[in-house]
């Protein structure tokens, strides 16, 4: 009997690893059918031969063309470079790897312990070897086993037995392959091998057999001790030469074990019980170093999960890493940022099992990505933000001697401020905080109209009567007499947090601006609710610069949009700067945030031909899919995983990053084509960092429009909302909006739209 296990191993994975697809188109049914499986309920008596790739084809997977995007590094404990000779090429995963080991070129070492003294040749491939320390060999540089190139070693425990046994081959052996017809063993054809080591046909199959003799059920492997094993396998690879006086009859009269039959036997619980624990004491030793002697540049949560493998020590082992966290915050409080500290705690705290202090201690971690946010826009104004009146001055005032005319006798005086929508190509997540206040961030988007006027807007008027009335465009109003009571945290639930947060953040509030005077607040967003259009920050951008005008403060654009970056912390919202700044700024920019403090923006106009804006109109169809989605929700799980330091996360943004930039240069060439495949790679990417962001009416209109588009992504933060879908041509366009008017399927609306 013959089986592949690859559909097998996707029965076992999908419904444990990714549960997200329940919410899929089919999904639901996928996991339906697949998961009932378990990972070795197939490892049956009656198979012959199990194939998951060749050893050869996962090498070669490895040292392809695109192997930068492979990870040649993963939860290892690996030596310096003065003590070992570990290739850059070679791939080493949950490995332990002691002094004095040698591992070649393009090579594979996973879930082993290597100790001292073991040479691994290129192109070679070793699995779950456990080598231990041999106190006969400790003098010296002595070499205690060598594995030559193109070469596959793997060690596996047996039912009913003590010992591992130790198991190798050559990388291009096939184990079927007759021993009269092509057979090989250690890449030297049968006759060879036996004429160099004196080992007869009857040694290794049996003459009563009506097996056809091949490697699959050659009796090769001994059961011996550890370090006899490993000479004798030397020995049987051809690394022994004048040595088969000893070997040779160590080797015969010794048990042995064909792969037939060690398939059979393996002990597959005690195989996943020692990877386990193994793997828990490498992220326990990594966990430990980096608490001691980093600044928890790793994803603890992750290697929490590896350490409560261990079930009879993981949650001591953790409780000690938080016992540790005090002690490393106080030494590091200059420099490690207090979102990333608590957030550590937190995680530890929930791989103890105290969810209730783990849940306390998480609104310390979203206050202090407030405040970091707040301190990065211009140095030390996150902490006088709520000061009293009299005290240090607001950012928006921190440059202007002169009086307010809000101090001066009533006069009446109203501010309009309108502004369009923005639409995002590419690099968003990269503008939101904590990313932005530690790392650079890369945006491209585009301000555009809505049938024909400006969306989002503000009236700001002064009254003479105290207080603030606020109003917004459904008709609700807020009258606010005592302005001492506007203070964070505001209700989720509030309408009106947001020129709430616009008065704080504008000083109105701190400076008793308002001591004889009043203001008249109306808002409006002419566009659906859960957009993607960056509603929130755009209207926040409005009512802030409104503000500014109306006390003759520091209105530009710049100044305003970091201002609505600390708006949205106060709000409990969150959010980035590229919102404000692709509704403030006009046409298509590339914007560039740089860290430190204060955070700087560095906005580049895109000066847009004739011919891109005409490909642009005729070609890209603004689409509102009916479905809502707000984006805090979102925001929070991806800003989550950055804070855990997840790398995944780290290097989707980074590519998110980098297609900002090749966007840029797409859209100066007027490569609208090239736009569609980056617009294509982020939608995947956005993905990534959120599997909810999409959903099956998202996939379904996604995959109808897919014969007609070059490119299609949701904007914003996704899970609904808005869609851009830029079609192949002019024709390809015409033919998608007619056939989307049609299809009852989706109760879309397609925008007209113009660059503002």
């Amino acid at each position: 009997m013959k089986m592949s296990l690859y559909e097998d191993l996707v029965a076992a994975w999908v419904p444990t690893k990714h549960d997200w697809l329940q919410h899929r188109p089919l999904g639901e049914a996928l996991v339906n059918k697949l998961g009932k499986q378990r990972m070795f309920s197939y490892c049956a008596y009656d198979f012959l031969f199990l194939h998951f790739g060749t050893s050869s084809e996962v090498l070669d997977h490895l040292s392809a063309s695109d192997s930068a995007l492979v990870g040649r590094r993963h939860l290892c404990s690996i030596p310096a470079t003065t003590v070992s000779d570990i290739a850059a090429s070679s791939v080493v995963l949950s490995c332990k790897i002691a002094d004095g080991v040698s591992i070649g070129e393009d090579s594979l070492i996973y879930d082993s312990n290597i100790s001292s003294g073991i040479q691994i040749g290129s192109q070679s491939i070793v699995v779950g070897m456990n080598v231990p320390k041999d106190s006969d060999n400790m003098a010296g540089n002595s070499i205690k086993f060598m594995l030559p190139d193109r070469h596959c070693l793997w060690e596996v425990p047996l039912v009913g037995c003590t010992e591992r046994v130790i198991v190798f081959c050559g990388i291009h052996d096939n184990p079927k392959n007759p021993l009269k017809k092509d057979g090989t063993f250690c890449g030297k054809p049968w006759e060879k091998v036996m004429h160099d080591l004196g080992i007869e046909e009857n040694n290794l199959w049996s003459s009563s057999s009506s097996q056809e003799k091949c490697l699959w059920n050659a009796k090769l492997f001994p059961i011996l001790s550890y370090f006899e094993m490993l000479r004798v396998g030397m020995w049987l690879m051809g690394l022994s030469d004048g040595k088969n006086l000893h070997y040779l009859p160590l080797w015969r009269n010794s048990p042995r074990v064909s792969l037939e039959e060690l398939h059979r036997s393996i002990d597959f619980s005690k195989m996943c019980t020692g990877s386990s624990n193994h793997q828990a004491d490498l992220a326990a030793g990594i966990a430990k170093a980096c608490i001691n002697y980093g600044m928890l540049g790793r994803d603890l949560s992750q290697l929490c999960e590896e350490i409560l493998q261990k079930e009879t020590s993981g949650v001591e082992i953790c409780k000690d890493f938080l016992a540790l966290c005090p002690k490393l915050i106080e030494q590091n409080s200059k420099i490690l940022p207090k979102s990333r500290a608590y957030q550590v705690q937190v995680d530890l705290l929930r791989a103890c099992g105290e969810e209730t202090k783990a849940y306390q201690l998480e609104h310390e971690v979203w206050a202090s990505v407030a405040d970091e946010t707040a301190s990065a826009v211009r140095y030390g104004f996150g902490e006088h933000l709520l000061e009293s009146s009299g005290s240090k001055s607001t950012l928006a005032f921190r440059n202007n001697n002169h009086v307010s005319s809000m101090d001066k006798p009533f006069c009446p005086k109203t501010v309009k401020v309108e502004l369009p929508v923005r639409v995002d190509f590419v690099g968003g997540w990269s503008d939101t905080p904590p990313w932005s206040l530690e790392r650079a961030g890369c945006v491209l988007n585009m301000a555009v109209s809505l049938e024909g006027s400006l969306p989002i807007g503000t009236v700001v008027e002064t009254t003479n009567s105290n207080g603030v009335l606020i109003i917004d465009d459904s008709g609700k109003e807020l009258h606010i007499k005592e302005l001492a009571s506007i203070a964070p945290p505001f209700d989720g639930d509030d309408p009106f947090r947001l020129v709430k947060s616009a008065l704080l953040v504008t000083g109105i509030i701190r400076e008793n601006i308002l001591v004889s005077n009043g203001l008249r607040i109306r808002t409006w967003a002419n566009v659906p609710r859960g957009s993607g259009l960056g509603t929130s920050s755009i209207l926040a951008a409005a009512v802030v610069k409104g503000l500014l005008q109306i006390i003759d403060g520091d209105d530009d654009n710049e100044n305003v949009a970091r201002l609505v970056l600390v708006l949205e912390q106060l709000m409990g919202t969150g959010g980035g700067w590229q919102d404000q700044i692709g509704g403030l700024y006009p046409g298509i920019k590339y914007t560039r945030s740089y860290p430190g403090i204060p955070l700087r923006l560095q906005v580049f106009p895109l000066v847009a031909s004739s011919q891109l804006i005409s490909k642009l109109q005729e070609r890209l169809l603004v689409v509102f899919t009916g479905q809502v989605r707000l984006a805090h929700q979102v925001l929070q799980k991806v800003v989550l995983r950055y804070l855990r330091r997840d790398n995944l996360l780290v290097s989707s943004i980074k590519r998110l990053t980098e297609l900002a930039k090749i966007g840029r240069e797409a859209l100066m060439n007027c490569d609208v084509d090239k736009l569609g495949e980056i617009m294509l790679e982020a939608w995947r990417l956005h993905q990534e960092l959120d599997p909810y962001c999409s959903n099956e009416y998202v996939d379904k209109l996604f995959a109808f429009a897919d014969p007609y588009c070059s490119g299609y992504k949701l904007v914003g933060a996704g899970g609904g909302g808005f869609a851009l879908l830029l079609a192949k041509n002019a024709t390809c366009a015409k033919e998608l909006r007619s056939m989307l008017g049609k299809n009852p399927e989706f109760d879309s609306v397609i925008y007209n739209w113009t660059i503002y």
